[in-house]
């Protein structure tokens, strides 16, 4: 490996059930709170099982113009199955799925990373336009 950009792979999501998919709308207002949904196996489930599973989702704002993006989020999806009785004996599961809000008064690039267990780093990004 030669650069750390290399770990992180990128697909059509709706072929490959590891892309964290971003939803927003096209644009927004200024200043006005928006929701952003960020989904791991939007089209294709993703399992989320004891032995295959998501382990985080980060979220970040690159604003036009500035040379740093800001962290958003990073959120941590713990319920795998897993309990005291072995894996997928409990009746709790993560839904690979989170949702903020962000209020910004300059147009740029979200970006979303995730984690599964056994195929590594995903990454996505979606242009957000402000009027």
């Amino acid at each position: 490996m030669s650069d750390f950009n290399e770990l992180f792979k990128t697909a059509d999501w709706v072929q490959e059930k590891h892309v964290p998919v971003i939803e927003v709308p096209e644009k927004i207002k200024k200043d006005e709170p928006m929701k952003i949904t960020v989904t791991v196996g939007k089209e294709i489930a993703h399992p989320n099982t004891t032995e295959h599973h998501i382990e985080w989702i980060s979220l970040f704002f690159q604003p036009e113009g500035e040379k740093f993006p800001h962290t958003i989020g990073r959120f941590n999806l713990s319920a795998h199955g897993a309990s005291a009785e072995g894996p997928n004996t409990s009746t709790i599961y993560t839904d690979s799925e989170i949702v903020c809000k962000l209020k910004t008064s300059k147009p740029g690039t979200i970006m979303a990373t995730s984690c599964c267990n056994i195929h590594g780093l995903w990454s996505s990004s979606k242009q957000l336009k402000v009027e």
